[in-house]
């Protein structure tokens, strides 16, 4: 398991009925086309991260989510995002291949996964516990690299409506973050558009979704024409992150 392999999925917005579209996509078709490309070109993965909205709203869409994801034969990591149910979610997804643990470990590397939801709203916020329990998954990690995911972005998408629906407690995060020396990587979803930076030695992703994706750099909400989407990531036993993102053109 030298090097992880993982791969990204988000932000799919699964409903009950899977004839419904959001945004004038079809969730359910684009989500199965994204998988059938990873299958056909990059699936030597270890294991899925799916970084929330697993569903738009409607808890019938676990349903869904587990026919599909459940059929791959991977471990599926899972975190919430704001469109999701928690306690649907856990209760549909408390069993193999499914993960929702705080943290989850693969050799050398240590896939954080926190809960950044606040109920009822669109933006984020990681509570006191999360932001505890966060520290001490690093603190725990003894020498393992961390990839930290959650679903909320904690730096500005230079987007004024996007922003307004962030982390609102960003510099709490990066607080732990700086803390501790051995974060490689923050992954997350929520925004619907690529994004690649560095802070310090720390590297900051985003990834579109697997259905409709928003017109970067808007100060209002716009819909992008681009495509599904999702992300490979090769972790290394030395700490490199090798990640890029994949387009699924119809």
């Amino acid at each position: 398991m030298i090097p992880v392999r993982l791969l990204q999925f988000t932000d799919p917005h699964l409903y009950g009925d899977e004839r419904e579209c959001l945004r004038g996509v079809a969730t359910l078709p684009a989500l199965r086309r994204a998988i059938a490309h990873a299958q056909a070109h990059h699936w030597n993965a270890d294991a899925l991260l799916v970084t929330g909205d697993l569903v738009q709203d409607d808890p019938g869409g676990y349903a869904t989510f587990r026919s599909v994801f459940g059929a791959l034969g991977k471990p599926v990591l899972c975190l919430p995002g704001n469109h999701d149910d928690l306690p649907a979610m856990r209760a549909a997804l408390d069993e193999a291949p499914y993960d929702t643990r705080d943290f989850v470990d693969f050799g050398p590397w240590r896939v954080v996964l926190l809960d950044s939801v606040i109920p009822g709203a669109a933006g984020g916020r990681l509570s006191a516990d999360a932001l505890e329990r966060f520290a001490r998954a690093l603190e725990g990690a003894a020498a393992r690299h961390a990839l930290v995911c959650l679903h909320h972005h904690p730096v500005a998408m230079s987007s004024r409506w996007l922003d307004k629906v962030g982390l609102e407690n960003a510099a709490e995060f990066f607080n732990v973050v700086d803390a501790h020396h051995n974060v490689r990587a923050v992954l997350w979803g929520h925004v619907h558009q690529e994004f690649d930076a560095l802070r310090g030695n720390v590297r900051l992703l985003a990834t579109p979704s697997t259905c409709a994706q928003f017109l970067p750099r808007s100060n209002d909400f716009a819909i992008d024409v681009r495509p599904p989407a999702y992300r490979t990531l090769t972790l290394g036993a030395d700490g490199t992150v090798d990640t890029h993102l994949v387009w699924v053109d119809a």
